[in-house]
């Protein structure tokens, strides 16, 4: 044989051996069926830690023991609240990128308060709107994971979520998903005509049937053993409030006695409002066949559940409130995954669950800790700061508007004036670190110039402040402080451990390993390991990395 019919042999074997070793190609029975995304509004990952033991088998139990959890996940970035954490989730961006800088901020125009979903072009369908309510998703800059997925597949895939608030319903559903969220005066769960005219039949057929009002009278009590609450903060810290709406059981009723708006308001606070939220996605399921796309492309569903939000802003994380709600939460989420497996299949079911934020404590059960934990009256400070620049600068209203921790600055003012705008900014940094409750300050020379750079909470804040839309100056609290006012519950929103250390798990037997991960991840890493296990594009906005080590 020669020697270029040897090299030929020899090349034509290599190429074989390559193409019989190469992986086959993608198909549709490789991927998920459905996706779901779960979304605990103000879940702390302490919480989790803190409580597993007590769980169920079927549903955080299920996803700790046959998926992959990450203890050391964060929302990375520093101002920990629903609508940009929510953000976070879908698109892998931070929010100098996706335009979400807060539930409510000041525009930069008009210098009036906006909501970060509210847009007056479109209406919820068959429900009183109000101008500041939540309708569309024009405010989020950049696009989600949902809207790749219909992207790829020429909009075949289904994007559906749901929440107890609109911001959580609309912020994943992205620029092309459809976003439903319950009404606080009808307790219905409506969509808006940014994402069609009217209720498709199976939205209208179940909503005639009136499911929340089947909690009229019902109580909430104690799920587990008295016993079992033996580690939760005293009763004792906040006073009884009328009706026993501070402690267990807990009774739904309206001070009317009929089945009216303050009722369906109520349930915001427990279990019920996740209950109704986690059926309405059942309903949604089955309404819009997801998971059993007949062009055989994935779906995605997105559940947000509100209401451990709102029981950790009465009552506190440490709280037997929220203890036995998350047991609750737990127990739903059991009997949902069930209903996916005898529907769907868990086998073709990938599920993630997080958190858009976690909680501090209550300043009366930190101080018993002997921890320097207060509220800080962010009014009385924002008058207390614009009386000092009156005095500094002889120019009265430099402080010309505030939704905390932003501040804007009257810089037309200052020029008028003659003033030079990063005099105004020191003035204002330093008269703020001189307060009590205040760690430090940004101010916008300093972001625009780079300078807010070396440590962690230095990033997290740099993510945080967005050039076109975030204030002049940017204040955070000490660690165990928070602006809020009242005498009891709390609030979050800083960049300190508790508020941004979140729940990050992903189950999925086929395409997850399952694991107790030690590593740093952060939300932003959800969408682009999605996009890889999906075989998408990651959404525009994304900086998060692929979480490699859960792939199988």
């Amino acid at each position: 044989m020669s020697l270029r019919a040897i090299v030929l042999a020899a090349s034509c074997l290599a190429l074989s051996s390559v193409y019989a070793a190469a992986p086959a190609p993608t198909t549709a029975s490789t991927l998920p069926k459905l996706v779901v995304v779960l979304v605990v509004d103000g879940l702390p990952n302490e919480q989790v830690q803190r409580y597993r033991d007590q769980f169920g088998q079927g549903g955080l139990r299920r996803m700790l023991d046959q998926g992959a959890s990450f203890s050391n996940a964060h929302q990375a970035h520093g101002v920990t609240v629903t609508a940009i954490g929510h953000s976070a989730v879908l698109t892998g961006a931070y929010p100098y990128v996706h335009g979400i800088i807060g539930n409510n901020w000041i525009d930069p125009v008009t210098k009036k308060s906006v909501y970060c979903t509210e847009d007056t072009n479109y209406t919820y369908i068959g429900e009183e709107t109000k101008t500041s309510d939540g309708t569309s998703p024009a405010r989020l800059k950049v696009n989600t994971l949902g809207d790749e997925l219909r992207y790829a597949t020429g909009s075949k895939s289904k994007v559906v979520t749901v929440s107890g608030k609109d911001r959580g319903a609309i912020l994943l559903a992205g620029k092309t998903g459809t976003a439903y969220m319950y009404m606080d005066k009808t307790g219905n769960f409506a969509s808006s005509t940014y994402y069609m005219k009217q209720h498709p039949e199976w939205a209208t057929k179940y909503l005639a049937t009136r499911p929340q009002d089947r909690y009229y009278g019902k109580t909430w009590s104690a799920l587990l053993p008295e016993a079992a609450y033996a580690g939760d903060a005293p009763e004792e810290l906040n006073a009884p409030k009328a009706g026993g709406h501070n402690r267990l059981p807990y009774t739904y009723y309206s001070e009317s006695g009929e089945i009216d708006a303050g009722y369906y308001a109520s349930l915001r606070v427990g279990p019920y409002l996740d209950q109704l939220t986690l059926d309405f996605a059942r309903a949604a399921v089955e309404g819009e066949n997801l998971g059993r796309n007949p062009a055989g492309v994935p779906d995605l569903l997105g559940v947000s559940l509100s209401a451990h939000d709102y029981v950790n802003h009465a009552f506190g994380p440490e709280s037997k409130l929220s203890h036995d709600h998350l047991q609750r939460v737990d127990r739903m989420l059991a009997d949902f995954f069930n209903y996916l497996d005898k529907r769907v299949g868990m086998d073709n079911v990938l599920v993630v669950l997080t958190a858009d934020h976690g909680f501090a404590n209550t300043p009366e059960f930190s101080q018993t800790q002997h921890y320097d934990a207060q509220r800080l009256d962010g009014d009385q400070l924002m008058a207390a700061l614009d009386k000092h620049l009156e005095a500094r600068f002889g120019v009265a209203k430099l402080v010309q508007a505030w939704s905390l921790p932003n501040i804007h600055l009257n810089y037309a003012l200052a020029d008028q004036n003659k003033l030079k705008r990063e005099d105004v900014e020191n003035a204002a940094a330093q008269y703020l670190l001189a307060q009590n409750g205040i760690a430090d300050t940004f101010t916008r020379s300093q972001f625009e110039s780079g300078a807010v750079q070396g440590t962690h909470i230095n990033t997290l804040m740099r993510r945080a402040w967005n050039r076109q839309l975030s204030g002049d100056l940017m204040v955070i609290t000490k660690p165990f402080w928070y602006f809020g006012t009242g005498n009891s519950g709390t609030s979050h929103g800083s960049p300190y451990a508790y508020d941004t250390n979140v729940p990050l798990m992903i189950m999925g037997k086929r395409w997850i390993k399952p694991g107790a991960y030690g590593e740093y991840a952060e939300v932003v890493d959800i969408a682009p390991t999605l996009a890889k296990l999906l075989h998408l594009r990651p959404p525009a906005g994304s900086e998060g990395r692929v979480l490699t080590e859960t792939l199988r």
